[in-house]
């Protein structure tokens, strides 16, 4: 239908919002997140800290590195009390990652972003290497060149 004006509007009728009188809403109790140790954070720093113009700072939840406005990685504790990093990886190599399964995960933050649970196995050679390659993916080509790659 056309309004006085000549812009069309539509006829259809809008959605009603049901509301219960009496009813009270009440959220469900929140599991806390632990604190990434300290000694963990600081094993991660050293390898991040080698990467030219990473900044290390508080994200919503854990401790992130960037680079301007690229993440690099992220590490937090999640609510199921375990440790986990994620990062970048090439985009080919992250289905690889997915069906590993154990320590690996596919994160929901894009499609090349996948994750590892960091625990008294990991592997902080082999961590250094996914994060030397997250690093060369998010940063622009000058940095990346700065580099050496594994």
């Amino acid at each position: 239908m056309t309004g006085a004006n000549g812009i069309l509007r539509s006829t259809a009728r809008r959605p009603q919002l049901a509301l219960t009188v009496g009813v009270t809403w009440q959220a469900a109790p929140m599991t806390e997140r632990p604190d990434v140790p300290v000694g963990m954070l600081r094993r991660l720093d050293r390898i991040m800290r080698k990467f030219p113009e990473v900044q290390q700072e508080q994200a919503w939840v854990g401790t992130r590195w960037r680079v301007g406005q690229a993440t690099i990685a992220h590490v937090f504790g999640g609510e199921d009390q375990l440790f986990r990093i994620s990062f970048r990886a090439d985009p080919d190599e992250v289905m690889a990652f997915e069906h590993l399964g154990h320590p690996y995960f596919r994160s929901g933050w894009g499609g090349n972003s996948v994750g590892m649970i960091l625990d008294e196995h990991t592997d902080f050679d082999e961590l250094a290497e996914l994060l030397t390659d997250s690093y060369c993916l998010q940063v622009p080509e000058r940095l990346a060149t700065l580099v050496s790659r594994p």
